[in-house]
């Protein structure tokens, strides 16, 4: 049994003539990816599972670790973290800590990410696991748990080692997950700067002050690396993430990450179509307490289209015939298919919205005599 369910929506959207999709911009990045944070859809890529060295986007992995381990109450940001001779020598760019002086892990983190410190990311990475090599380790696992299959990490600052690598896909993933665990941290990819030491260090990602939509996220640069900027915005509730790897200066990242992200939001729109649980609609179920089932999503269901494409989207259920009691809440009954001028764009597991026990001796025979008659 299919049902047609019509998008209500377009009632009240104008009618708009349909607009072509350029082609994504060619930079000469040696990597890049663009992808929008709630969908998940891919607007613009180039080698995107090249691997590379990601120079300081390493932090973005190190910050997530750091952020599991105050979601779980393993530390506090009040806590003081001693900063080690190793902390306080490593290269690179620096927050200007002291070896041997106390350091709060609030204080760490403003360094690490504002000020990109190599030492702020190690005295961090020897707090939460004893010494950086067994941070690496937490790292590495992070990685294979999110699916980060091209990223390998040696150490958490992001120093060159020919081991130490990641992908613009990959830290695309990274950066998502990122967001979305730890939304209150990821504020301090925006402050502008920080004041350490006596020492003011303004943030390394100069779209902060060229573009108000931008909140983050992390830039690097080593001379194996090159110029890398991973950056995200949010513009008409639509949060975009732009990964750029491989450029030759500083202006060269910050002018291709503008680019992709204004693509973006020049051609694509995202609309979030049906919310998890909603009641998309009701079916007969047989031999049951009751006699129709609520059915709907487990899952939002979020497309990004090309812009005045809406309505030439159309959404079908097709559920299973002859639902039969017992039905548990969740339980998937069918699939929500989604068609783009007639393509196929997205299909999502249709499930039962609540439980349907099975029926009196009464219900049950009544309901198979009327199912033989069908």
């Amino acid at each position: 049994m299919k049902k047609h369910i019509c998008l209500f929506l377009l009632l009240f959207l104008p009618q708009l003539s349909l607009a072509i999709v350029p082609s994504a911009p060619t930079l000469d990045a040696k990597s890049y990816y663009l992808v929008d944070f709630l969908s998940g859809k891919v607007l613009a890529s180039k080698n995107a599972h090249l691997k590379l060295a990601p120079a300081s986007l390493t932090k973005i992995m190190s910050s997530l670790v750091v952020f599991r381990e105050l979601k779980q109450g393993n530390l506090k940001l009040s806590d003081k973290v001693r900063v080690s001779e190793k902390a306080w020598r490593t290269p690179g760019s620096r927050m200007f800590i002291e070896v041997g002086k106390f350091i709060t892990i609030d204080e760490l983190l403003h360094g690490m990410l504002v000020q990109s410190g190599n030492d702020a990311t190690v005295a961090l990475a020897e707090h939460v696991a004893g010494d950086e090599a067994t941070f690496a380790q937490m790292m590495n696992h992070a990685a294979k748990e999110l699916g980060m299959v091209n990223s390998h990490f040696t150490n958490s600052s992001g120093l060159p080692d020919k081991e130490h690598y990641t992908t613009a896909h990959d830290l695309a993933i990274l950066s998502r997950v990122l967001i979305k665990e730890a939304p209150e941290l990821y504020k301090l990819n925006a402050i502008k700067e920080y004041t350490f030491n006596g020492i003011k260090q303004q943030n390394r990602n100069k779209l902060l002050w060229r573009d108000d939509s931008v909140d983050g996220i992390k830039t690097g640069h080593t001379e194996d690396a090159g110029y890398c900027l991973v950056s995200s915005a949010v513009r008409d509730n639509m949060r975009l993430i732009s990964v750029v790897m491989g450029t030759d200066s500083v202006e060269a990242r910050t002018i291709d990450n503008q680019t992709l992200l204004n693509f973006g939001y020049r051609f694509y729109k995202t609309h979030i179509l049906y919310k998890a649980n909603q009641k998309l609609s009701d079916s007969r179920i047989w031999q049951g307490t009751q006699k129709t089932l609520p059915v709907g999503l487990k899952q939002d269901l979020i497309l990004t289209i090309p812009k005045n494409d809406y309505k030439e989207l159309d959404a079908n259920l097709e559920i299973q015939p002859q639902l039969i009691a017992p039905i548990n809440q969740g339980q998937v009954i069918g699939k929500a298919v989604v068609k783009l001028k007639g393509k196929i764009i997205s299909q999502q597991p249709l499930v039962a919205l609540q439980t349907v026990a099975e029926g009196s001796m009464f219900d049950v025979l009544k309901d198979k005599a009327l199912l033989m008659l069908e």
